[in-house]
């Protein structure tokens, strides 16, 4: 059922005329992936700045909060920028990514990582102020970092499986991975 609405609403888009524009415009992709990959170098870079902070890793004679209060304004743009050129991204090529087992896992993961992030930044806020000078932060926050941590770089990865998917609809025949990848039609064919 979710899968069908998907792939009819998938198959909306790419009917599109600027969903064709952006995949056949001579720059217009390149241009779109880059801005995506840079924000996302960005973004991330700042969060694990933060994320490696909270386990002492980088900078242990710096406060806490000053790195995550310096680091918040490039991470948020980056993080906007990022997600709009996903979205543009999706809406390119919106058949292809619905029914991409590796776009579904990266959702699913990104979904997770900003409930973490948002669970995160309110312990942080909510912790007691002693520990911000503290060479690692406590244990609750240093979970949350490694959560943060391991999301993200599931994220990434499964962002850069997307474009070679070998999880090709019509040359799967387990109907499990059919269904976890919405390939609509190869399933009701079974």
């Amino acid at each position: 059922m979710i899968n069908e609405l998907l792939l009819q609403f998938a198959q909306y888009l790419e009917a599109q005329e600027y969903s064709q524009m952006l995949v056949s415009g001579y720059y217009s992709w390149n241009w779109l992936e880059a801005t995506h990959v840079l924000t996302l170098m960005i973004s991330i870079g700042s969060l694990f700045i933060i994320d490696f902070r909270m386990l002492g890793w980088v900078l242990p004679g710096v406060s806490a909060t000053a790195i995550a209060d310096r680091l918040h304004k490039p991470m948020i743009i980056g993080f906007v920028i990022m997600f709009i050129t996903g979205l543009l991204l999706v809406y390119a090529k919106p058949v292809e990514n619905v029914q991409s087992l590796w776009f579904r896992i990266k959702m699913i993961l990104l979904v997770l990582a900003f409930i973490n992030a948002w669970v995160f930044n309110s312990r942080m806020r909510a912790a007691d102020g002693t520990w911000d000078s503290a060479r690692v932060a406590p244990k609750g926050l240093r979970t949350g970092a490694i959560i943060s941590l391991s999301l993200w770089c599931g994220v990434v990865a499964m962002g850069r499986f997307i474009p070679y998917d070998w999880v090709d609809c019509p040359k799967v025949s387990n109907t499990a991975l059919l269904w976890a990848s919405g390939c609509v039609e190869q399933l009701n064919a079974l």
